[in-house]
Formats: C-alpha cells, sequence, structure tokens
C-alpha cells in the first residue's frame, strides 16, 4: 500500500500535470492556419485586419499566434510570401514561358482576369490592395517593391524583344511596361468592385492594342 504521505505526492503531482495539460496552447495545423490569415489579409487589407480578427478566423489564442508566426507584420510578411507563391505566379511564369513580350503579357492580363474573379475566395490582387489606407509606412514600402519589380520586370522583357528586332526599336519599354502594370492593377481594382471575369477579358484586346509591331 501506498503511505499518505506518498499518496498526497502523487495526488499533488497529477494535479500539477493536470494543470499543466490545461494551460498548453491548443495543437493547430500552422498551414490551415496561415491559409485562413491570408484570406483574411487579402479580403480586408493589413490595417483592417486586427490581431484579435486574426485568432478568430485562424482559431487560435494569441499566445500561439505569436508563438508560431511571430507578431502582425511577421505573419503579414508571410502572408505575402505564400500569397506570391499559390497565387501570384501567374504573371511570372507568363512572362517567362511565353516566345515574346507582348505574348506574354497577353497570357498575363488573360490568367489575371481569371485569377482575379475565382468564386468563393477574395476578389482583386492582395499585393495591390492590402496596404491601402495603411499607417505602417514599412508594409507600405514592402507591396510598393513589389509591384515595382513585377513592372521592372515586364520592361527587361520588352527590352530584349526590342534588342531582338521582335519589337521595333523606337519602342518605349519603360512606358508600355508601366501602362501594362497600371491595367493589371486596373483590372484588380475592378474585379474588387464586382466585374465579371468576361467583363475583364474584353479589356485585353483593348490593352494589346497599344503595343507597337514591327
Amino acid at each position: 500500500m501506498v503511505s499518505d504521505e506518498k499518496s498526497g505526492q502523487v495526488g499533488a503531482s497529477a494535479g500539477r500535470g493536470a494543470a499543466r495539460t490545461r494551460g498548453r496552447p491548443r495543437s493547430f495545423d500552422r498551414a490551415t492556419a496561415l491559409e485562413k490569415a491570408l484570406m483574411a489579409f487579402w479580403e480586408h487589407g493589413y490595417e483592417a485586419t486586427s490581431v484579435s480578427d486574426l485568432t478568430r478566423v485562424m482559431d487560435i489564442g494569441a499566445p500561439s499566434l505569436y508563438a508560431a508566426f511571430g507578431d502582425k507584420r511577421s505573419l503579414f510578411e508571410e502572408v505575402v510570401q505564400e500569397y506570391g507563391v499559390r497565387y501570384g505566379s501567374f504573371g511570372t511564369r507568363a512572362l517567362d514561358e511565353e516566345p515574346t513580350a507582348r505574348a506574354g503579357t497577353e497570357r498575363m492580363l488573360r490568367e489575371a482576369a481569371v485569377e482575379y474573379t475565382v468564386p468563393g475566395r477574395p476578389h482583386g490582387c492582395l499585393v495591390i490592395h492590402a496596404a491601402a489606407n495603411c499607417s505602417t509606412p514599412e508594409v507600405e514600402e514592402s507591396l510598393r517593391q513589389r509591384r515595382n519589380a513585377n513592372i521592372a520586370a515586364i520592361e527587361s522583357r520588352i527590352a530584349a524583344d526590342v534588342d531582338a528586332g521582335v519589337l521595333p526599336p523606337t519602342t518605349d519599354a519603360a512606358t508600355l511596361a508601366r501602362y501594362t502594370g497600371a491595367m493589371i492593377q486596373g483590372m484588380s481594382q475592378q474585379a474588387r468592385d464586382g466585374a465579371s471575369r468576361a467583363e475583364l477579358e474584353a479589356l485585353v484586346e483593348i490593352a494589346l492594342a497599344a503595343w507597337p509591331r514591327v
């Protein structure tokens, strides 16, 4: 038999063990939680999405959020990276895989019309809209750099076609790239405002009409 003293020690240890178990943060699937955060930021933007909003949609407590992702800004940075891989890479693929800058741009615009209007998820582009009315300069600047990098990639592709004689030597690569960026950003806003896939696709031929031909 166990003495009363030992029984008390065992009971106290068991009680402490139960308390520790109850106090542990609930386990969760990190990838699923990150996807839920992505959707929240995509829908509402960085500024309007609070930590309490995030813990609610991610179904985790604030301590678990901070332990797994850091603060809100760190979580957002990871969300933007994930968005670029899962949802925002179609433009880069189009420029890389098509034989000319014009063909790449056409594919990019057509795929944007599809991607920006997929049912069941936020419309438009997170990188274009998530920092609207943002009071955190670092977040705003980070997304601005990404948008400008996209325009720079288009410009580089156009310039290569000019050098190769695919486009006329008088082509203004910088302006044409910025025009294309403006089309992408405009399509994203139109999608946020309710434009359909067909309505956005109708813009593509008009956008391509501005491109010079040899």
